[in-house]
């Protein structure tokens, strides 16, 4: 008992208090933290690591608002999945998804919206000023022909087809607009190894079944090699 009263003594009432009052908040941090990363996961995909479509929509919009004209609205689908799919296995097919997921963070950065829409169709909204546009595109058309090497050592071919959308030239800065042109100009030039610029025409295209139908002639950059 002395010893115990020393030691209330010696530390005194206001940091007993303090002593006491951490150990609920220990318990609330660690229950946010687990929150936290609640959240984050259903935020992101599990496979790829990138944004969901709700989580990616809010972040693009902001994005589209803060930059404006200098913004650009990119949409990205894999070509001939299916057959690395039935011809590899869903494995290797997970392999190439998640290395278009990580080319693409790395070519848009940590600022960018970057989302797996479903399957195998991709959407970034970044900041890509006009006087870069071009070599950036060509860039991510390179990144994106790169082959992937599987953990057994085999190799798969990788394309993908690329249409971007920019505020300055279709004078909307709407996220859904964007991407539908986006989209449009992306099947406009599918399986040309270029990425392909909306025009205005490609607001007025009918669709079908969510995807656009007609080629009213795109800016195209990049051919693979």
């Amino acid at each position: 008992m002395d010893s115990v009263l020393h030691s209330t003594g010696r530390f005194g009432p206001r940091t007993l208090l303090i002593t006491a009052a951490a150990v609920p908040l220990t318990g609330w941090a660690v229950h946010a933290t687990v929150l936290l990363k609640q959240i984050a996961a259903k935020e992101k995909d599990p496979l790829t690591g990138l944004l969901r479509r709700d989580a990616y929509t809010a972040r693009a919009r902001r994005i589209l608002t803060r930059h404006g004209d200098d913004a650009a609205v990119v949409m990205v689908d894999a070509d001939h999945f299916k057959q690395i799919n039935d011809g590899m296995g869903h494995e290797a097919g997970d392999t190439v998804l998640a290395s278009i997921g990580a080319r693409l963070t790395a070519w848009a950065g940590p600022r960018a919206a970057i989302g797996r829409l479903g399957g195998d169709e991709f959407a970034v909204v970044l900041e890509l000023p006009a006087d870069r546009r071009r070599q950036r595109l060509e860039q991510l058309v390179r990144m994106l022909h790169a082959p992937v090497t599987l953990t057994d050592g085999r190799t798969v071919p990788v394309a993908a087809s690329v249409g971007a959308a920019t505020p300055d030239t279709l004078g909307t800065r709407d996220l859904a607009a964007l991407q539908r042109a986006a989209d449009a100009a992306l099947y406009d030039g599918k399986h040309s190894g270029r990425a392909h610029l909306a025009t205005t025409a490609h607001t007025s295209l009918p669709s079908v079944n969510g995807r656009r139908s007609g080629r009213p002639g795109t800016a195209a950059w990049g051919r693979a090699a």
